[in-house]
């Protein structure tokens, strides 16, 4: 009868190859891409913050310079208002009265030139 006795192993043991080191030279490649895009990216951002900065500084510029001209405008027609009534007649003859002693012209004293002779 046959039994059922494990049969001695006749079969040898070969090694295994030692397992391959992978190499990552297309992740470092990847790597490098992204850096270089996360740089472009940062370098278009700061660029974005300087345009906005220089347009921040040219609204203030403008609204200073808004301001200014209201001021000049309304200093503008302050002293046209002053021209204005400094050149009124009856004002002047007034202040000529009264600071100058002066009186007007009667007509007898008033002569004309003729200076074509």
């Amino acid at each position: 009868m046959a039994s059922w006795a494990p049969a001695a192993s006749t079969e040898v043991a070969v090694p295994r190859p030692a397992p391959r080191r992978r190499t990552r030279s297309k992740p470092r490649i990847r790597v490098a891409g992204g850096a270089m895009w996360i740089a472009i990216a940062a370098m278009l951002l700061a660029g974005v913050v300087a345009l906005n900065v220089a347009v921040l500084r040219l609204n203030l510029e403008l609204n200073n310079l808004g301001a200014e001209r209201t001021r000049l405008r309304a200093e503008n027609a302050a002293l046209a208002s002053q021209l204005s009534s400094a050149g009124d007649s009856l004002r002047i003859e007034a202040q000529a009265r009264r600071e100058l002693g002066l009186e007007p012209a009667q007509p007898d004293q008033i002569r004309y030139l003729d200076l074509g002779k």
